[in-house]
């Protein structure tokens, strides 16, 4: 009896310990900005400038990740193949490797391979534009679409899919008529975890895209512009604005997950 309660007391203090050490973080950017200063830069042309390209190319980040990352995490689900354990590492890369040498590595590939200069040449212009900061975001994001969706279907009984082929359907229509409705809420969720990874994102987009003002600047590279201006007040302002959406995004998930389990009791 005893050791369980120290057991409950010492795992308890560990929460609150970090629990604290979140809540002295998120209290020292909030006590050190005034009303007023947070809503002239939440107005302001440069901060409503990168807010809106933050949501752009977060949002076609986390759309094309959703295209490309639903069904290669459902050939990881599904399919056994040569090499699979690599490739699912592989998959992790982006994720494992620190923002500023994933977005050099980039920067590499875009500017001095034959292949990533073709694009950039003939099909579209990538370095130093909102476009690179959409295919950083994009690379950076994609992973954890995939390995959520990934998660889903591996949960996902493969005879739902045995059962309306034998009904008629063909292979890709049980995938979207069965699987894709079962998965949705993971899936979901997943896309929703790969948006806030984009819009945060600032290593990778700054050497793709470059920290050209009112051009390239998203959220993050708006508080980075002004801290090297020395206008703290408005990198505060900045920060807080990633707080209340941050705050959003766990609020969407975790509302979204608690649908998904009330729909699977019903």
């Amino acid at each position: 009896m005893k050791n369980n309660d120290f057991l409950k007391f010492f795992s308890l203090f560990a929460l609150s310990v970090f629990i604290l050490f979140i809540l002295m973080i998120v209290m020292s950017i909030v006590t050190n900005i005034s009303f007023e200063t947070f809503y002239d830069s939440l107005f302001s042309k440069e901060i409503q400038f990168a807010i809106k390209l933050s949501l752009e190319t977060a949002s076609i980040a986390t759309i094309l990740g959703t295209l490309l990352g639903v069904p290669a995490a459902y050939a990881l689900a599904r399919y056994n193949f040569k090499g699979k354990d690599i490739v699912d590492s592989i998959v992790e890369l982006p994720v494992i490797l620190p923002p500023l040498i994933t977005g050099f590595a980039l920067l590499v590939f875009f500017g001095n391979t034959v292949f990533g200069k073709f694009i950039t040449e003939n099909i579209i212009e990538i370095l130093f534009t909102y476009k690179g900061t959409i295919v950083a975001q994009f690379f950076v994001a994609t992973p954890f679409i995939i390995r959520t969706s990934k998660s889903v279907f591996e949960c996902i009984d493969e005879k739902y899919e045995l059962i309306a082929q034998s009904l008629g359907s063909k292979k890709y229509e049980s995938f979207l008529d069965v699987v894709i409705p079962m998965a949705k809420n993971g899936i979901i969720a997943g896309a929703i975890l790969a948006w806030a990874r984009s819009i945060g994102e600032f290593g990778a987009t700054m050497m793709l895209a470059g920290a050209t003002k009112m051009k390239t600047e998203t959220l993050p590279i708006a508080v980075f512009l002004n801290i090297s201006l020395g206008d703290l007040e408005k990198a505060l302002a900045v920060s807080l604005i990633f707080l209340l959406v941050a705050t959003l995004v766990l609020v969407i998930i975790r509302s979204v997950l608690k649908i998904g389990e009330n729909n699977d009791r019903l």
